[in-house]
């Protein structure tokens, strides 16, 4: 891996985040699971990736086993059986990440609406006057076009 072009990713994501506050939600052994963090462990479970059509490499949150055992070990909690939330997704005309955002939004007593707010501007969910980012496993968090756009 390319440590200082994963360091400059996640630093470049942090200087311009809204929040610094997630909630990540990944499938381990059947179950689909969510846990609350803040950015510290960002470089712990985020991987460099290819990014598509010409924008470099990009920051993803695709867990390994290992790092998904470490985020139920730091408290994450049970949302639904896997099962459950592939036949949400099958049925509804949303992605994975916009499943788990409804479900958890719901969760907490809030309405989900579908939205393209700029991790810049917003978290996706405000619970108790703290914004949160909702990201499922394989979403992406940046990548090196988007952060030159937003810096230059």
């Amino acid at each position: 891996m390319n440590t200082t072009l994963f360091e400059y990713l996640i630093n470049g994501y942090n200087d311009l985040a809204y929040t610094h506050n997630y909630i990540f939600g990944f499938e381990y052994k059947g179950v689909v699971y969510a846990v609350t963090t803040d950015n510290a462990i960002l470089p712990y479970i985020l991987k460099l990736d290819k990014a598509s059509r010409g924008a470099g490499y990009a920051l993803r949150f695709k867990p390994t086993n290992a790092q998904k055992v470490m985020l139920i070990a730091k408290g994450a909690e049970v949302v639904c059986s896997a099962t459950y939330f592939n036949d949400m997704v099958a049925n509804l005309k949303y992605n994975k990440g916009e499943v788990f955002e409804k479900i958890i939004t719901e969760n907490n007593g809030q309405e989900w609406t579908k939205d393209s707010v700029p991790f810049t501007i917003d978290g996706d969910l405000t619970v108790d006057g703290v914004a949160y980012q909702i990201k499922y496993q394989g979403a992406t968090f940046t990548n090196e076009k988007i952060l030159a756009r937003l810096t230059a």
